[in-house]
């Protein structure tokens, strides 16, 4: 039993140390061009680490958290329209008003800044968000900035002016273009392994042994014909 009343007290004690240093923290929004009253700004509330705990903004503006125990907070505001800047919230119990600083969201609390804001505490909106971005409209000079269009511009430049600049050829210089490619696409089937490149490389080869002229020697008849002609003229 004086185990159980001993825990007892002691809870209360501690409850009671908590609410006695326990601090009421007050501030208030102020209006400005970007959002000029609770109208603009609608419904809000001001949160203490995320929401551990939070109190709501009245239509002057005013804020209000009660039974705020001693440690380091950081305040920001839920709205859905318009943004706030976060502050450093520290609640000592050796002070009666809790020290207000800047900060930045996301770096550790255990770094502290030597500039204080005032308090009670100031909250101003920033800037007003958008969730919805405007349709871009048709652009004709922006489609052909795009580089898959120019090169399909081009290609199709090049369409059109190649029969022209083929007419304006030397015939020899188009005969030369023509062995050239057909050079080419065999060479390209024989690295691909392709069978039709070497027939192809093969009949062209035939083609150019049938095309030479063969030279005939004409000295085999009339040498032997001379043979005959000594003979007789020696036997007469």
């Amino acid at each position: 039993m004086k185990m159980v009343r001993t825990l007892s007290l002691l809870g209360f004690l501690l409850s009671w140390s908590s609410i006695t240093f326990a601090v009421e923290l007050h501030g208030y929004i102020q209006w400005n061009k970007l959002c000029p009253d609770y109208g603009a700004l609608a419904s809000a509330k001001v949160l203490l680490d995320a929401g551990k705990m939070s109190g709501r903004v009245t239509r002057n503006g005013n804020f209000s958290i009660l039974d705020v125990p001693p440690g380091t907070y950081v305040l920001s505001v839920l709205s859905h329209d318009y943004s706030f800047d976060h502050v450093r919230i520290d609640v000592s119990p050796s002070e009666t008003l809790p020290e207000v600083r800047p900060y930045i969201f996301g770096t550790p609390l255990l770094t502290t800044t030597s500039f204080n804001l005032p308090y009670p505490i100031v909250l101003t909106p920033r800037h007003k968000n958008r969730y919805f971005s405007p349709r871009e409209s048709f652009n004709l000079l922006g489609m052909f900035q795009s580089p898959m269009m120019m090169i399909m511009v081009l290609t199709g430049v090049m369409m059109l002016a190649m029969p022209y600049i083929v007419k304006q050829l030397d015939p020899e210089t188009l005969d030369g273009l023509k062995g050239h490619a057909t050079a080419a696409s065999i060479e390209k089937s024989i690295q691909n392994g392709d069978p039709r490149g070497l027939s192809a490389l093969l009949s062209a080869g035939e083609e150019t042994k049938a095309s030479t002229p063969v030279a005939k020697s004409n000295t085999g008849p009339s040498t032997l014909q001379q043979r005959k002609g000594g003979k007789g003229n020696k036997r007469r």
